[in-house]
Parts: C-alpha cells; sequence; structure tokens
C-alpha cells in the first residue's frame, strides 16, 4: 500500500511498525552462518495470480523454489500434503493398493478430496483409511494448532488440508511458485526505496496517533487494538519459535517437516534448503503453538461464529471513520495466504484511489 501510494499516487507516506524491523511476519535476516532465517516461520510464495506475481517481480527476482514436506508418523516420515505416495508410505501394501485404487475409482485422478468427506464416505475401506489418515496426520496437529478439540474447530480449518489424487509431492498446486532471491526483507526494501516514503521502526500506533496529521490512514493492526477493545477482544492464535544453531550440515531431509503427534511442537523448519545456501552448520526452527496472551504475537484469527460477530461489531464501527481502513488479517481479522495478502492491498489501493 505504502509503494503504490508513493510511487503511483506519488503522495507521502509514514509507515509504522512497532517491531525493530520491516515486514512483519515476513521478515528475515542473515544468521552467523550466513543463513537467511525466516524469523517468524516460513513463508514459500506460492499464487495463481499472474497480476500478483507480476506486481511482486517489479521489485525481485526469484528462486525456482517448489515447497516440499514431509510428517512424522508411526511409519517414518511421510510426504505433506496427504497424496498417493503418502498412502504407499503410510500402509502396509495390499491395503494402500485397494485404497488407492477405491480412491481413483469413484474420484478423478488427479482432483482432491477433504479427509473429513472420506470419514462418510458409504464405502467402509475408504471410511477405514481417512481415519488412519486422520487420526496419524491431522487430529493431534489441529487441536495443538487451534487449542481445541477437532469439533471445535471451523470445518473450513479440516477442508483447506486435502488428499491430493496425484503423485506430485509438491506443497502446493499454484502455477507460480518461488522465493525471492536476495530474501523478503531485501523485496519490501526495493518496495519502500521512494523519498516520499518515511520508515520509523520500534513505534506503535497509539504513541504517535495525536502527534501526526493525515489524510488517509491504513491500518494493519489488530481492529480491536485500534477501538481499545470496546466490545470485548478478538481470539487469535499465537506461536513461539525455539530458533537453533546446530553444528550438523543437515538436521532433516528437506526445509519442512511436521511433527503431528508431538506433544507440544508442530514443525521443524531447516532455513538452509530455502535459499540453498551452503554451510558446516545449520539453523533450525522449532514451531509451538499457544495462545495469545496479549504478549506474544497474534499469528491466526479463529475462525468462529462468535469471533466473527464480535469483529462486525469493530468493522460497524469503523464505517463511523470514512478516511480509516482496515486491512490485513489483524485488520480484517481472515486468514490470508501471502498472494491474498497481496491482492487485497492492491484492490484497496485502486478503491481507494481511483
Amino acid at each position: 500500500m505504502a509503494e503504490r501510494i508513493a510511487n503511483v499516487s506519488g503522495q507521502k507516506v509514514l509507515l509504522i511498525d512497532r517491531r525493530p524491523h520491516i515486514g512483519g511476519n515476513v521478515y528475515d535476516y542473515k544468521d552467523k552462518n550466513g543463513i537467511t532465517v525466516q524469523k517468524y516461520g516460513i513463508h514459500a510464495f506460492h499464487t495463481d495470480s499472474k497480476e500478483i506475481w507480476d506486481y511482486l517481480s517489479l521489485f525481485t527476482e526469484w528462486t525456482d523454489y517448489h515447497h516440499q514436506a514431509l510428517a512424522e508418523t508411526s511409519h517414518g516420515l511421510v510426504n505433506f500434503p496427504v497424496n498417493l505416495n503418502t498412502i504407499d508410505e503410510l500402509f502396509e501394501s495390499d491395503f494402500a493398493k485397494d485404497f488407492s485404487e477405491r480412491l481413483l475409482n469413484k474420484f478423478h485422478e488427479g482432483g482432491k478430496i477433504s479427509v473429513a468427506d472420506l470419514q462418510n464416505d458409504e464405502d467402509e475401506v475408504l471410511r477405514r483409511g481417512a481415519e488412519i489418515l486422520y487420526e496419524e496426520l491431522f487430529k493431534n496437529y489441529t487441536m495443538k494448532q487451534w487449542g481445541m478439540s477437532v469439533d471445535e474447530v471451523d470445518p473450513s480449518v479440516i477442508a483447506r488440508v486435502p488428499i491430493y489424487l496425484n503423485r506430485q509431492n509438491r506443497y502446493f498446486t499454484d502455477k507460480y511458485q518461488g522465493l525471492p532471491k536476495e530474501g523478503y526483507t531485501a523485496m519490501l526494501n526495493k518496495m519502500l526505496d521512494n523519498p516520499l516514503i518515511e520508515v520509523r521502526l520500534n513505534t506503535d500506533w497509539n504513541d504517535i496517533k495525536d502527534k501526526v496529521r493525515y489524510d488517509k490512514l491504513f491500518f494493519t493492526g489488530s481492529i480491536d487494538a485500534f477501538f481499545n477493545y470496546k466490545y470485548g477482544r478478538l481470539p487469535y492464535r499465537s506461536l513461539r519459535f525455539d530458533i537453533q544453531t546446530l553444528p550438523q550440515e543437515h538436521y532433516q531431509p528437506m526445509a519442512q517437516v511436521n511433527h503431528p503427534n508431538h506433544p507440544t511442537m508442530t514443525r521443524s523448519i531447516e532455513h538452509k534448503y530455502l535459499l540453498d545456501e551452503k554451510s558446516r552448520n545449520t539453523t533450525v526452527s522449532f514451531e509451538y503453538p499457544e495462545a495469545f496472551n496479549g504478549k506474544n504475537e497474534r499469528y491466526y484469527p479463529i475462525s468462529q461464529k462468535e469471533n466473527i460477530d464480535l469483529y462486525t461489531q469493530y468493522l460497524n464501527e469503523a464505517k463511523k471513520y470514512p478516511n480509516i481502513w482496515f486491512f490485513g488479517r489483524l485488520g480484517d481479522y481472515k486468514y490470508y495466504n501471502m498472494d491474498q495478502a497481496v491482492g487485497r492491498a492492491l484492490e484497496l489501493y485502486s478503491e481507494v484511489f481511483k
């Protein structure tokens, strides 16, 4: 948004961030081993939108990185998300063959189906296979991630993780995939390279709101915090990262390994794989979901009816201020992938500055 306002509309922008760096959760940095570390968890860019890909390509060249992941199960490491290779790795060969054939006979090859749908299928073999996949890969991971039983989690969360009826081990199926060659922070610095943009870090909105004059305010922080929790607090899930340097060349076979049945950890990320960096040591971050407590960071809006109703109250409050706009995961109280967040900003810019 700041880049468009400065470079296209030619207007001055003050961009503030309460953190000591730009970029929010996509911020990355080089550690002492020369490894680019994504501080707030892995962000592999993927999109089907040529417009969004071309826009970001103004500020970076891309690697040809296609994200893959493994999951730790009682049968060892298996491909994730689930596909036909996962079924071969997880099940005994006779059952795997029968399960896969029934899937392909009932649903077309190359398609996808959710575990939740399969659990209710009329075919007993499909139901049994789905139940094992659910127990091994989804159930405990989901409960850790959201801090509640699976029955309490919004069904769309489970539906977002499908079974792919193919043998492509790529995590995403989007047309455009990659990572900024020099990292996200370098890309974002290029976006802000305009004398019309002033950046102030370690700056909270509440500390300067009575000291700055503006024509338009775009707020990407939490909408309930902006209104001083007038109607109550919107709940979020947070994450804790334990980032370690280990004295070995590699810790795991690829960048991401999920740990669905670990008591507290959800995944481990080995960062040197992302930009194919070389070092005798390696840097790994271990992720632990936790409740947002007001001191840690907000990561995931919790999509439940009472929370959406509360957000709607804040949205109605925001309508009283015609020169203030809220957007992003926190402003919209909505789970966005990165490309969706970029698309939302570009659309909002077009609406406001048409």
